[in-house]
């Protein structure tokens, strides 16, 4: 039987090996499988009675019957699905193509609407109904042994069934997880760049309507405009760079890095704000990192960025590093306005900034580069004393 068309990426190979894991862990034979396809001859008879006493119950029950819509033409068609899917049940093969068929009909329940405990009960009233039409046609060399031990066969077959069908549920709640997550993310990147955005794009065009309607403008002012259109055309770029950088961050390249050298790379030394003081406090004896250098830089820009936005009336920037056993602990410590505890825990989750500006990647980027990079962020703050950012890297071993 083909199963319905569901929205799930559904890797088969992986399921089969739960499945067969599954097997394994219940005890599941080639045993079980004989004496359950030898008792499919004994109850297959009973299959329309059985189908007919399952929907009658999902009549008696508002949570069932409102999956039902399409009225007595659906329901028809529902019980020779369930026709087929008994059958299944009890010839098998128990391969990868059966257990690829429950999960989708597990699946399909999820999209439907019924709740997880439904589907349970249900499988409970097809159990006792196949058990109850074995004993009555036992046959009577058969043996109360052999009756007991496919009644066993059954149930566990039944169980698998239904840790199937938990696994189709715990799919779909994730895949709706994680749709619902990205859908949120999306809005976030919108929102973010459409704030971050819009600024240069609103000076862009008040130079532009300059430019167009000035009669006799002086050169300087000409010179003054288009430089203003080319500093937000580098401030729009650098927000499409963040989100390129953020996407597509490759592995890193570790290799033993100087942080002193690192960190001398990432001060922008041609436009550091006068306002700011630069401390250093790196000891010459310090040893060198083990990371991916250019990644390393793209932190260190970060934070020190991040630092000078923070003291805008003015403050000292240090930056600082120390041999602690194994590690490099590079710290970057501000005296600006600080975070508050309640921003704090979530200052490094992608989209999220404290600033009137921003969209809030730097500090998830550079979560990501240092987790790749196997090292850490850690994070002080005090408002309206400042905060220190502690990367921490392996030391070169020597």
């Amino acid at each position: 039987m083909k199963g319905p068309a569901v929205a799930f990426d559904l890797r088969v190979d992986e399921l089969f090996e739960r499945y067969q894991d599954i097997q394994r862990y219940v005890g599941w034979t080639q045993a079980d499988a004989e004496r359950v396809r030898a008792a499919a001859p004994l109850v297959e008879s009973s299959f329309p009675e059985l189908v007919d006493d399952f929907y009658r119950e999902i009549a008696e029950h508002e949570a069932t019957q409102k999956v039902i819509t399409g009225g007595d033409a659906q329901v028809q068609r529902l019980k020779g699905t369930l026709q087929i899917w008994l059958h299944q049940l009890l010839t098998g093969p128990y391969d990868l193509a059966y257990a690829e068929r429950r999960f989708r009909v597990g699946y399909r329940h999820v999209e439907i609407g019924l709740k997880q405990i439904y589907v349970e009960a249900a499988v409970s009233r097809l159990r006792n109904g196949l058990l109850r039409v074995l004993r009555l046609n036992w046959p009577t060399g058969g043996g109360i042994d052999g009756l007991a031990a496919t009644m066993r066969s059954i149930n566990t077959l039944l169980d698998l069934d239904l840790a199937i069908i938990q696994d189709a549920y715990e799919t779909a709640s994730n895949d709706r997880l994680m749709r619902a997550e990205r859908l949120a993310a999306i809005g976030r990147v919108a929102g973010g760049v459409a704030h971050e955005l819009r600024n240069p794009l609103n000076v862009m065009r008040t130079s532009v309507y300059f430019l167009r309607n000035a009669k006799n403008a002086a050169p300087e002012k000409v010179a003054e405009h288009l430089q203003r259109i080319e500093r937000q055309v580098a401030v729009s770029d650098s927000v499409i760079s963040a989100l390129s950088e953020f996407a597509k961050l490759p592995s890193p390249n570790l290799q033993p890095t100087s942080i002193l050298e690192c960190l001398q790379k990432s001060v922008p030394t041609d436009s550091w704000p006068e306002h700011v003081e630069l401390v250093w406090d790196i000891p010459a004896e310090l040893p060198h990192a083990l990371a991916d250098e250019k990644q390393m830089a793209i932190v260190f820009s970060n934070l020190i960025r991040n630092g000078c936005e923070s003291m805008l009336g003015g403050g000292r920037l240090t930056l600082s590093a120390r041999h602690v056993q194994d590690q490099i602990e590079v710290s970057v410590t501000d005296t600006g306005c600080g975070i508050s505890a309640e921003d704090l825990p979530r200052i490094r989750e992608p989209f999220r900034s404290t600033k009137a500006r921003g969209i809030g990647l730097g500090l998830a980027l550079s979560q990501a580069i240092l987790e790749k990079n196997r090292g850490a962020l850690n994070v002080a703050s005090e408002v309206g004393h400042g905060s220190t950012f502690t990367v921490v890297l392996m030391a070169e071993k020597t």
